[in-house]
C-alpha cells in the first residue's frame, strides 16, 4: 500500500518549460539575420549539454550557455546590446511569477490528509527555494530535496535518508527520464503527468514494457484513483 508521494515540482506542480520556450523563440529571433532557427537551436542545445556538468541545471547555467552559444552562432560579432538581451531575459525568467497547474491547489492538500508528502526536484537551489515559497504549496510537504540530479543513486539517498521503504513509495512527475524511470528501477512505483513541451534532454523513446507500478494519467486530479492500484 502507498504510504509516501514524492512529486517533482517544475511541469507536474507549477509551470516552467513554458517559460523556456518563450525564451527560446526570443533567441531565435535575436539571432535569426545569423542563422535560421534549427541551427539556433542545435547549437544552444550543443552548449547546454556540453556545459550542464559545470552550471547544473536552471536558469542561470540556461543564460550563460546562450551567451555562449550566441559567441559562437555570430563568430565572435554578438553585440554588448545582444547580450545584454539575453541578459535581462534571463533575469525576467528568474523573477517569473509561480503559476500552479489545474488542480494542485485542491488536490494536493486532501492528499496531504492521508498520505506523507515529500517534494523531489532538481535545479538551481537558490531559484527553486524561492519557487517552492512562492507556491503557497510548502506547507503540505513533510520535507523538500532540491538535488543537482536525479536519478537511481540520488532517490535511493533521499529516500534512505526520510527512512522511506521502496514499496511504499510512488514518484510523480512529468518526466519520465528523471521522475519516473530511476524509481521504477529502484522498485518503486511511478505515476507520469505529461506536460505539453517536454525538453530535448528529458526525452525517452518509449517506456519499458511490463511495468506493474506504473501508471500514465492525465491530470493530478486523477491521481487519487490510481494510488490503491499501485
Amino acid at each position: 500500500m502507498i504510504k509516501i508521494i514524492g512529486f517533482d515540482a517544475d511541469d507536474t506542480l507549477w509551470h516552467n518549460e513554458n517559460i523556456f520556450e518563450r525564451a527560446h523563440e526570443g533567441y531565435r529571433l535575436l539571432l535569426a539575420r545569423h542563422h535560421p532557427a534549427i541551427e539556433v537551436d542545435r547549437v544552444l542545445f550543443t552548449t547546454e549539454m556540453r556545459n550542464l556538468p559545470l552550471y547544473g541545471y536552471g536558469i542561470k547555467g540556461f543564460t550563460l550557455s546562450c551567451v555562449e552559444a550566441a559567441i559562437e552562432l555570430t563568430q565572435g560579432q554578438v553585440s554588448a546590446q545582444e547580450i545584454r538581451e539575453i541578459i535581462a531575459t534571463g533575469r525576467e525568467m528568474l523573477a517569473h511569477p509561480v503559476e500552479l497547474l489545474a488542480g494542485v491547489a485542491d488536490v494536493l492538500p486532501a492528499l496531504a490528509r492521508d498520505y506523507r508528502l515529500l517534494l523531489i526536484t532538481k535545479g538551481d537551489l537558490h531559484h527553486q527555494e524561492r519557487k517552492v515559497a512562492a507556491s503557497g504549496l510548502a506547507a503540505h510537504f513533510q520535507a523538500v530535496e532540491i538535488l543537482s540530479e536525479k536519478d537511481g543513486p540520488a532517490y535511493e539517498r533521499v529516500l534512505r535518508r526520510h527512512g522511506v521503504a521502496l514499496d511504499e513509495f510512488v514518484m510523480v512527475g512529468n518526466s519520465l527520464k528523471s521522475d519516473i524511470l530511476p524509481v521504477l528501477e529502484l522498485g518503486g512505483a511511478g505515476v507520469h503527468i505529461p506536460y505539453h513541451i517536454t525538453w530535448q534532454h528529458e526525452n525517452v523513446e518509449a517506456m519499458p514494457a511490463d511495468q506493474p507500478r506504473f501508471r500514465r494519467i492525465e491530470s493530478l486530479a486523477e491521481l487519487p484513483a490510481v494510488l490503491p492500484s499501485l
